[in-house]
C-alpha cells in the first residue's frame, strides 16, 4: 500500500528509493529503530534480531496496549509499533556461538548494520566494527550510545530524559522560575532519542553515497549527548555568541514577539508572528493599527525589549474573539495563527487527514496464522518522494514473525531451524 505522496503525472516505484539494500537491525528502544524505521519505509529490507522470548523492550512498555480485532487490550505495548514498521523480526540469542555464527553469515550479506549497545558490547560476541569489517568490507556500521565511543562518559548508559537534562534542554523548557508550574520539564517525546535516528539515517545515506565512490564501508559514531547539543540550534547560537545563557519562558519565544500562545474567548490560540509586515497585519484585522506604528513595538527587537507592554495589550483584545474566530479572521491575512490541539483533534484536522497521515496496515498476510491483532494503525512517512515514496509493506512484526523466512533465505533447512529452535537459539 503506497501512502498518497506523489503528485499526479508521476508514476512512482512501489519499490521504494532505497529497494535491494540490506538492513542488519540489532538496536532496541526508540533511536535505533526509528533510524532503521526511515530506512525500511524507503524500502531497504531491514531485519531486526530481537531476544528470544521477550524482545524489544519497548514491546513490554504500556499501557498503552495494541488491541485486538475484538477491541480488547493485548499484552503488546503501542510503543514498539511506533518505531518498527516495515521491518522483518527474528528472535536470536546472540550470546550463544550459533548466534552469533548467524549474524556474522547475515552481516557479511547486509549493507547496514545498526546497533545501540554499550562501548564494546558486542565485540565478546565478535559482532563489533573491527570484526565485522573483516567479513565485509562494504559494510556501514552505525553504533548508537548515550555519549560517543570515546571521553570520560563513553561507558556510561545513556538515556534520553538524562540527555535532555545534561544538554541544557530542560533548562530551556517549561514556565520560568517563580511563575506557576515553573521550573524545569522535558518535551513531550523522547526529541533527543528521535532526532539521532533522523541523523543516523542521514549519516548512513551519506556513507552509502561514499560508497558508490570507493565500495567502502565506514564506521559511524552516534552519541544522544552530541545530538542534544546540537538540536539547542539557535538557543546554543546564543549563548556562544553572548556568553549569557538562555532561561525557560514557557511558550515565548527569546527572539521573535509575539510568538506564543494567547487566551481567547473559549480557550487559546497560538500566534507565530515572523516579521513586522505579519504583525501590522494581525494588528489591522484585530482593531489595533496604532500598535504597529507605536515606537515601542514598530520592529521585532523593539517588541522583543517590549515584550512585557505588549502581551498583556494583546491578551485583552484576543479574549474577545474565539479561536475559531480568530483562526477564521487572521487565516486569509497571512498571519499565522492556529488552535492548540489534542492529539485527538490534530488527527481529526481536514489537513492531517487530506495528507493521509493516519495509516492502518494488517498484521498478517490472508491465509496465515496470527496472533490475535489483524490491525495496527501507525502515523504516515512525512518523506514525501514524488518518483519513489515510502511504501508500506509490513506492519510492526510481532516476535519473531519472520524467523523461518529469513533463516531460509540464508539457507537453512526446516530441520536445521527446528533443531535452533529447540536448543533455545532462535
Amino acid at each position: 500500500m503506497t501512502q498518497p505522496s506523489a503528485p499526479a503525472g508521476t508514476t512512482p516505484s512501489s519499490a521504494g528509493a532505497l529497494a535491494g539494500i540490506k538492513v542488519l537491525d540489532l538496536s532496541r528502544v526508540l533511536a535505533g529503530p526509528w533510524c532503521t524505521q526511515i530506512l525500511a519505509d524507503l524500502g531497504a529490507d531491514v531485519i531486526k534480531v530481537e531476544r528470544p522470548g521477550a524482545g524489544d523492550d519497548t514491546r513490554h512498555w504500556g499501557p498503552p496496549f495494541l488491541h485486538d480485532a475484538d477491541g480488547r487490550p493485548t499484552g503488546q505495548a503501542s510503543y514498539f509499533a511506533a518505531c518498527n514498521r516495515n521491518k522483518r523480526s527474528i528472535t536470536l540469542d546472540i550470546a550463544t556461538p550459533e548466534g552469533q555464527a548467524l549474524v556474522r553469515r547475515m552481516a557479511a550479506e547486509a549493507d547496514i548494520l545498526v546497533e545501540n549497545f554499550k562501548v564494546g558490547g558486542l565485540q565478546q560476541y565478535g559482532l563489533d566494527h573491527a570484526s565485522l569489517r573483516a567479513l565485509n568490507p562494504r559494510l556501514i556500521y552505525c553504533s548508537v550510545t548515550g555519549f560517543g565511543q570515546d571521553g570520560p562518559y563513553a561507558e556510561r548508559a545513556g538515556y534520553d530524559l538524562m540527555i535532555q537534562a545534561m544538554s541544557g534542554m530542560m533548562s530551556i523548557t517549561g514556565r520560568a522560575d517563580g511563575e506557576p508550574g515553573g521550573g524545569p520539564l522535558r518535551v513531550g517525546v523522547a526529541l533527543t532519542d528521535l532526532f539521532t535516528g533522523v541523523y543516523a539515517s542521514s549519516a548512513i545515506l551519506a556513507a552509502l553515497h561514499v560508497r558508490h565512490h570507493t565500495g567502502q564501508g565506514q564506521h559511524i559514531d552516534m552519541a544522544l549527548l552530541d545530538v542534544g547539543m546540537a538540536i539547542l540550534a539557535n538557543q546554543a547560537a546564543g549563548f556562544l555568541a553572548t556568553g549569557v545563557a538562555p532561561t525557560r519562558q514557557g511558550n515565548s519565544h527569546p527572539s521573535l514577539v509575539p510568538y506564543q500562545d494567547f487566551p481567547t474567548q473559549d480557550g487559546a490560540m497560538l500566534l507565530a508572528v515572523g516579521n513586522d509586515g505579519q504583525f501590522a497585519r494581525f494588528c489591522a484585522a484585530a482593531g489595533q493599527p496604532q500598535w504597529a506604528q507605536d515606537p515601542r513595538f514598530a520592529t521585532n527587537t523593539l517588541r522583543v525589549q517590549h515584550r512585557a507592554e505588549l502581551v498583556p495589550l494583546m491578551e485583552a483584545v484576543t479574549r474577545t474573539r474565539t479561536t475559531a474566530e480568530w483562526v477564521a479572521l487572521l487565516e486569509d491575512k497571512a498571519v499565522p495563527c492556529g488552535p492548540i490541539n489534542t492529539i485527538a483533534q490534530a488527527f481529526d484536522d481536514p489537513q492531517v487527514r487530506a495528507r493521509g497521515l493516519r495509516v492502518q496496515q494488517p498484521r498478517w498476510q490472508p491465509g496465515e496464522a496470527g496472533d490475535g491483532i489483524d490491525q495496527i494503525a501507525g502515523v504516515a512517512s512525512p518523506l514525501r518522494l514524488s518518483a519513489t515514496p515510502p511504501v508500506l509493506r509490513n506492519a510492526p512484526p510481532a516476535l519473531g514473525q519472520h524467523t523461518d523466512e529469513v533463516l531460509a533465505e540464508l539457507g537453512l533447512d526446516a530441520a536445521a531451524i527446528a533443531s535452533l529452535r529447540q536448543r533455545g537459539v532462535v
